[in-house]
């Protein structure tokens, strides 16, 4: 296995399964399914709980190790003392963005509570750990007056169109308005905008009735060369769909409240492979947080796919039963047609959320570790959290490749019967390029002689290189 050459400038702790910021992780997750709700929120909890951790621990690395640590991603940053302690640091910086995100809900302040205590429990009193919690609160403020502003809490009012082709609420529901419509307009974490890698496929038509007139539409609902339709592959009583692909389908984060999500499940690899690879702490806050940008980004640039172009596709459900007749004749309407899903998550259908995600995640964590040929074993909360399914609760599937992991989670949704393909295989597409954007101009390594910066280099090139 081709060890991570990018980081070759740190060594800077000792490798442990678990750390600091990897338990942070795990809460994140726990407050997840607890919480529930839609994709968006939680993307952008990830990265103020990881990027409070990674500038908190980088920033004490960097004064210890002036040409062997990484950028900042906060400017401005108040300079620690070398000796402060970077775990009391991270779970102090941790600590208090947790609480300014989920002061409000107690089960939640609960788990942060005993999550930190345990924690500055486990760190001997002295200057070093007071240091160290002085300068993760100050880090910690810093970004939550960063994002303060950043549109999250913005208007979520929306008007559907009332045309073919445009989402509606859809028959299996949940009958509600559609989540979050507005978080395309979310400041990015690292893009510049959330329209910076915006697909065109769809708008390139001009119109939706051009749209719902193409052939390339008709092979979405009906299969074709190179295309899995949805009309079959999605059905609920689907003849095509192997076994396989039905457990895959139900494998991947599927949107039920009670789960970690789709973020949280990314971030579920992401602690299997640190462990597996025994990251360092320093290593890890980085991974985290490259990670985490990268999930907050995807949500953004997913959404701002999904609402802000004249073409809020409507799902498979709407089209493969034509509650309008989208005036092909190529395609034949089925009234009767469910998806192999039990509901519609509520918002546009193109691009894949969970298809951006993933490809976002498997970009950075490439590029991170130097390959993409890693494998993994994980499970999924949807087992246990719908046990009427039928599957162990404790099934777990096995990877040989990152893109392998993020092109299954991509079509997991084709075989549910909520997307088609081409919101799979451009959303997959889409987090590519925000994964590469974001491990490409954020938190990287200082300057360091000779090869050592050659190296970090030439990991980019090589784990890009490999998906060309």
């Amino acid at each position: 296995m081709i060890r991570r050459a990018a980081m070759v400038v740190l060594a800077l702790a000792g490798a442990a399964s678990a750390d600091v910021v990897t338990d942070w992780n795990s809460t994140y997750q726990d407050i997840t399914r607890l919480i529930g709700g839609a994709p968006c929120p939680i993307s952008r909890s990830g990265p103020m709980l990881n990027l409070a951790m990674y500038d908190a621990v980088n920033s004490i690395d960097a004064v210890r190790h002036p040409n062997a640590h990484y950028e900042p991603y906060q400017q401005n940053l108040p300079v620690p003392a070398a000796s402060a302690s970077r775990e009391a640091a991270a779970a102090s910086a941790a600590y208090h963005v947790m609480a300014a995100l989920h002061g409000s809900h107690q089960p939640s302040m609960d788990l942060i509570q005993a999550r930190y205590q345990a924690q500055i429990d486990a760190i001997p009193d002295s200057a070093e750990k007071a240091a160290g919690m002085a300068h993760g609160i100050a880090v910690a403020q810093n970004l939550l007056t960063l994002r303060q502003n950043d549109g999250y809490d913005g208007d979520p009012s929306y008007t559907p169109g009332g045309g073919p082709g445009d989402w509606r609420i859809t028959p299996d529901g949940p009958n509600v308005q559609p989540f979050t419509p507005h978080w395309g307009n979310v400041t990015p974490w690292g893009m510049p905008s959330g329209s910076m890698f915006r697909p065109t496929r769809l708008t390139d038509y001009g119109s939706m009735q051009n749209l719902l007139a193409s052939d390339e539409y008709a092979a979405q609902i009906n299969g074709g060369p190179g295309v899995v339709g949805v009309k079959e592959f999605g059905a609920r009583d689907s003849a095509s769909r192997t076994a396989d692909q039905t457990q895959a389908a139900w494998f991947w984060a599927n949107d039920r409240d009670g789960t970690s999500k789709p973020s949280g499940q990314l971030i579920e690899i992401t602690k299997r492979v640190s462990a597996d690879q025994g990251l360092s702490l320093s290593e890890n806050a980085r991974l985290f947080g490259l990670v985490s940008l990268a999930l907050g980004d995807a949500c953004v640039a997913a959404w701002d796919t999904k609402y802000n172009t004249p073409m809020d596709l409507w799902r498979p459900i709407d089209a493969v039963r034509e509650t309008l007749d989208d005036g092909n004749a190529a395609t034949v309407a089925d009234p009767a047609w469910l998806p192999l899903n039990d509901f519609t998550p509520p918002f546009p259908a193109y691009v894949s959320g969970h298809a951006t995600f993933a490809g976002a995640h498997a970009a950075v964590m490439a590029a991170f570790f130097g390959t993409d040929n890693i494998t993994f074993t994980i499970g999924s909360d949807e087992f246990a959290v719908n046990p009427g399914l039928g599957y162990d609760a404790n099934l777990t599937r096995t990877f040989t490749s990152f893109s392998q992991a993020a092109w299954e989670d991509s079509m997991s949704r084709v075989w549910l019967g909520v997307h088609y393909y081409f919101d799979a295989a451009d959303g997959n597409a889409l987090g590519y390029q925000v994964g590469d954007f974001a491990f490409a101009n954020f938190m990287r390594p200082v300057p360091a002689p000779g090869a050592l910066a050659g190296l970090a280099g030439l990991a980019v090139i090589g784990s890009r290189r490999r998906r060309a």
